[in-house]
């Protein structure tokens, strides 16, 4: 299994969801988040006042997936959340030990 996290532009969501729910993901954690990389903020001007914005606001998608389905999805994240323009994102794969569902005690992919 793996564990993919993503970090998207707010705007990208709903295309992200369906392109997931494609591929049979029933389930996903979606947070707000602040953050940034490369472009290391923006500077706007408010009133006439110039000031820099440190964190901008992300969206951070969390799922489980089968690890023969792992390379597909982060296929399918790339060509639904690019733009083609700086802070687009990130995508962290990760290997995933187990998963458990608690209120059943399923254990492994029967777990997801």
């Amino acid at each position: 299994m793996k564990y993919i996290i993503t970090i998207i532009q707010p705007s990208r969501l709903e295309p992200l969801q369906e392109a997931l729910t494609g591929f049979g993901i029933q389930g996903m954690t979606v947070s707000e988040v602040q953050g940034y990389g490369r472009q290391q903020g923006k500077t706007e001007m408010y009133r006439g006042t110039e000031y820099t914005v440190n964190f901008l606001p992300k969206i951070k998608v969390e799922c489980a997936v089968d690890a023969s389905l792992a390379d597909k999805v982060v296929d399918a994240i790339r060509e639904t959340c690019s733009t083609g323009r700086i802070g687009d994102g990130k995508v962290f794969s990760l290997d995933l030990e187990n998963a458990m569902r608690i209120r059943t005690g399923e254990t492994g992919l029967s777990a997801l």
